[in-house]
């Protein structure tokens, strides 16, 4: 490796050094374009890190933006409009199938599954 390399390199992250080198062959023959193409490099920060996929939050506890949050992590579609109709309705009372909460979502014609949807990542 040249020196001009080398103070480059130590400039680099490793991922970047990686994603860098490839393409400095130094007289080699590239890989034909069917070769495999090397996997994205991602980074996160532990803050930015989503919540885990299964995890429940607080019906009557947590904030809108975290109900908005979880809802939009599980895939519901309208999350912040759900969010804030559950946040709306509170309290609810210590049953897990939210018949409360379903009754009054049931109001508004949500897709089909979106109220159990979101009873799923809801817990009292």
């Amino acid at each position: 490796m040249s020196p001009t390399r080398r103070r480059v390199a130590a400039l680099l992250p490793a991922p970047a050094l990686v994603l860098a080198l490839a393409g400095c062959g130094g007289g080699e023959t590239e890989a034909p374009a069917s070769s495999a193409a090397p996997a994205p490099v991602t980074t996160t920060s532990a803050a930015a890190a989503p919540a885990p996929a299964g995890g429940k939050v607080s019906a009557n506890e947590a904030s809108e933006e975290e109900l908005a949050e979880r809802f939009e992590q599980a895939g519901i579609p309208d999350a912040e409009r759900w969010a804030e109709e559950v946040a709306e309705y509170r309290p609810y009372p210590a049953d897990p199938n939210f018949p409360t909460l379903r009754e009054e979502l049931a109001k508004y014609n949500p897709g089909p599954g979106v109220v159990d949807q979101i009873v799923a990542v809801l817990q009292p």
